[in-house]
């Protein structure tokens, strides 16, 4: 598929640009579904490295679009200058401002090594038995995603520990106990993704969507209060798929907490550009979480001004030449252009014409919150299975789903509700090592076969599906009026018995085993 996606995804532009135009969609915006397709398959299909795809989707925006009539005023071409800005809009976008920033804070945790003595306390105090270990290594995703906003940074400082603590516990590197703490790292990575508003850059890429086209801005804190609770319950859901599917060899090891408190000593005391960083990070988390409450600064403008603070003489965390060789500067790119893709599908009336096309074929004009979540989500899904970038699919998709979402005529609704909702199923790269970076980080250690993260994955994706449809159902039985209240109890039921259940189970077999 890599050696042929170039010229599969060129055959379709071809083609779809050379079709007879359809009725209210504009040239322009026939121009952008083809870019679109394009752009689908080469990132579905890895033919082109991501940031070598941004400059091609730009030149293709900038000449399909500017010799294109204008969407305005069809009697005159759009021009290339304008259909080169409209390519480049997206690097003006405040979202774009904040991944940019995180990457930096992402590069000055790598460069002082706290984030590595983060890591290292958490696990020196979680023991030396198996179900502690998973437990620690769950919680340390949970813990670095406030303070390290990129994923693949936060595996990135958590595969050398795990590793650390494999080799020291001197545990077969194709084992079981092996596999499972591997598979989660990359898994619990994913579930506080949709957990922390900063935590991933598909998240940025929703917001700034939501932002233009609904007029709606998301605090840190309120994403936190609506996605935690869903990342909550299935940390504990990984927790439990993994200790029964990959069960450890055996209980409890000898010699691994030594070795992590021995690296933990070598480390020294805190260096003081180490609690600098320390200090601003949970500075600017303070000012993340009070945003709209305390003061009126948004997440962006929080954040640039801690990367500034980084830079500045005196406190010198880091200098230009760290950031250089730390910074991924294609993703910072891909990220920009993907903005651009999707702010131009929305302008050239291909989004809505495309919602339109959608909403008619699946029925959704009328149909239920629940029943039009339960049909997005498992595209989305699906469609994951052949996407490596959670970026890139948000870009792609996140425009269309609000369009979709603003053509139906349910009454009651809620478009930034169900959005936030989807945006969290972006993360989802759960099935397959090759959904995520995080993911194909973690299977780089050769501590676990394909097929162990796909058993494990597929149930974390099931019950994580019907999760995100109990929030709909939440929401119906919270208010009558929208209908649906004795089917919502039901489906409370149906998803939230077996998984108490399921919690019970783990309590006792853990009590049983003689932990607390």
């Amino acid at each position: 598929m890599a050696r042929y996606g170039l010229l599969l995804a060129t055959l379709v532009l071809i083609a779809i640009v050379s079709l007879p135009h359809a009725n209210g969609l504009p040239v322009a915006g026939q121009n952008m579904l083809g870019i679109l397709a394009f752009s689908v398959i080469i990132w579905m299909t890895e033919a082109v490295s991501y940031p070598v795809s941004a400059f091609i989707i730009t030149v293709l925006m900038t000449l399909l679009l500017g010799f294109a009539p204008g969407v305005a005023d069809p009697s005159k071409l759009l021009g290339t200058s304008r259909a080169l800005s409209m390519a480049l809009a997206g690097f003006s976008n405040t979202a774009w401002a904040l991944v940019g920033a995180a990457l930096f804070l992402s590069a000055a945790m790598t460069k002082t090594g706290l984030d590595k003595r983060i890591a290292l306390v958490v696990m020196s105090k979680v023991g030396a038995r198996s179900n502690r270990i998973l437990m620690g290594v769950i919680f340390l995703g949970f813990l670095l995603s406030f303070f390290i906003p990129s994923t693949t940074a936060r595996v990135a400082c958590m595969v050398p520990i795990v590793m650390g603590v494999i080799i020291a516990l001197k545990v077969p590197l194709k084992s079981r106990f092996a596999g499972a703490l591997m598979i989660a790292v990359a898994q619990a990575d994913s579930l506080w993704n949709v957990g922390v508003k900063t935590a991933a850059a598909q998240n940025m890429v929703a917001i700034g969507f939501i932002e233009k086209q609904l007029g709606v801005t998301i605090s840190w804190l309120e994403w936190f209060i609506a996605a935690a609770p869903f990342a909550a319950v299935m940390s504990v859901i990984l927790y439990y798929v993994l200790t029964r599917m990959m069960p450890a060899e055996q209980v409890e090891f000898s010699g691994g907490q030594d070795t992590i408190v021995k690296e933990l000593a070598a480390l020294g005391p805190m260096r003081p550009e180490e609690k600098k960083l320390m200090l601003i990070s949970v500075a600017l988390l303070f000012f993340w979480a009070t945003e709209k409450i305390v003061h009126n600064l948004d997440t962006s403008t929080t954040t640039i001004v801690a990367i500034m603070l980084m830079f500045l003489p005196g406190i010198g965390i880091m200098n230009w030449e760290d950031c250089e060789k730390r910074i991924p500067w294609g993703t910072l790119l891909l990220f920009g252009i993907g903005i651009s893709l999707g702010s131009a599908i929305l302008s050239t009336k291909a989004g809505a014409w495309l919602a339109n096309y959608i909403v008619a074929i699946f029925g959704l004009e009328t149909a239920s919150a629940i029943g039009v979540l339960a049909i997005l989500a498992a595209f989305l899904i699906i469609i994951h299975l052949g996407f490596a970038s959670a970026t890139g699919l948000a870009a792609a998709m996140i425009p269309i789903v609000i369009a979709v979402l603003q053509n139906i005529k349910t009454p009651g609704i809620n478009v930034v509700g169900m959005t936030m909702i989807l945006q969290y199923v972006v993360s989802f790269g759960m099935i397959l090592p090759v959904n995520a970076p995080q993911n194909m980080v973690a299977y780089g250690t050769d501590t676990f076969e394909v097929r162990d993260f796909v058993r494990t994955g597929i149930p974390l994706t099931i019950i994580a599906y019907l999760l995100i449809l109990f929030q709909i159902v939440a929401d119906l039985f919270r208010d009558p009026d929208l209908g649906g209240g004795s089917k919502a109890l039901w489906l409370i039921g149906l998803i939230f018995v077996p998984m108490f259940t399921a919690l019970v189970y783990v309590v006792a077999a853990d009590n049983k085993a003689g932990t607390r």
